[in-house]
């Protein structure tokens, strides 16, 4: 973003108390959905693919 757009919205941010909080909420929101995993662990694989091995035979 260019300079004076990014102090323009530094100030809206210093002196509009609602916009500060929407903009904290969205970036815990951010934060947190970067931590997401987007595929199951190798473990929770395993345990699927052993399961579906012995599924058939308990039956």
């Amino acid at each position: 973003m260019p300079a004076d757009q990014q102090q323009e919205v530094e100030q809206s941010l210093q002196h509009d108390p609602e916009l500060a909080a929407t903009c904290a909420d969205m970036l815990l929101a951010q934060r947190l959905l970067d931590g997401v995993q987007r595929k199951p662990s190798q473990r929770a694989t395993d345990s699927i693919l052993q399961y579906s091995r012995t599924f058939l035979k308990a039956g």
